[in-house]
C-alpha cells in the first residue's frame, strides 16, 4: 500500500528565512509548525522536509553542519509530539565555489528531484500528496511531480506575489501559514 505525504519546505515556511543558517541556535521555528506537523501526522501523512540549501555549495555550510541542524529539528519537533519523517535537501548549485557541489543538479527546486527521491524511498503516492511552501519554486516543484500545492504567505510574501503574477504555475490554494495550510489538506481529505 501506498503512503501519502505533505512535502514542506523548510526556510520561510517551518521555520523564519533568515539567509544562509549553519548552526541549530540560528533557528527560528514559527510556534504554529508544531502544531501543523502535528496535524499532518494524526491525520496519516508522512511529513518531509524538502529544502534547497545551497549554502553548502556556497562554501557557507558544510553538510554536516546541515545534517546536524536537521537531526537537532528532528528531536525538538519530536519532543513535542510532531513527527518529522525525513528530510531530503540539495547541496547543489551550479554557480557554488566548492567544486564539489557546483553543478545543476535534478534536486534543487523548482525542479522536483527531492520530491521524486521521497517518493521512491519511502513508497509515496504523489497524486495523493501535498507541497507546501512559501515560494513559486515550491510549488513549480509540487506541480511537477503531480502532488497539490498550497503557498503560504510567512516567507517574502511581496516578492512571492510578483513571482506568482509572472508565473504560468499557479498553486491549488493559498494559505497564511503552515498550519492554515496542514489543516487545508485535511478538510480536503474530507471530500
Amino acid at each position: 500500500m501506498l503512503n501519502k505525504a505533505v512535502f514542506i519546505d523548510r526556510d520561510g515556511t517551518l521555520i523564519e528565512d533568515r539567509g544562509y543558517i549553519c548552526d541549530f541556535s540560528q533557528v527560528k521555528i514559527f510556534p504554529f509548525s508544531f502544531e501543523a506537523v502535528k496535524v499532518i501526522n494524526e491525520n496519516g501523512f508522512k511529513v518531509i522536509v524538502i529544502t534547497n540549501q545551497s549554502s553548502i555549495a556556497r562554501g557557507i555550510c558544510t553538510e554536516y553542519q546541515v545534517q546536524k541542524l536537521h537531526n537537532k529539528m528532528e528531536e525538538l519537533f519530536r519532543s513535542k509530539r510532531a513527527i518529522i519523517d525525513a528530510f531530503y535537501y540539495c547541496p547543489f548549485y551550479e554557480h557554488g565555489v566548492i567544486e564539489k557541489y557546483k553543478k545543476r543538479d535534478e534536486c534543487r527546486k523548482p525542479l522536483p528531484g527531492m520530491i521524486l527521491k521521497a517518493a521512491k524511498d519511502l513508497n509515496i503516492d504523489l497524486s495523493e500528496s501535498f507541497m507546501i511552501g512559501d515560494n513559486i519554486k515550491d510549488v513549480i516543484a509540487g506541480c511537477k511531480a503531480d502532488c497539490k500545492t498550497i503557498l503560504v504567505k510567512t516567507g517574502n510574501w511581496s516578492k512571492t506575489k510578483k513571482d506568482l503574477k509572472l508565473s504560468k504555475i499557479k498553486p491549488d490554494f493559498i494559505s497564511d501559514n503552515v498550519l492554515k495550510a496542514s489543516i487545508k489538506v485535511i478538510e480536503l481529505l474530507k471530500y
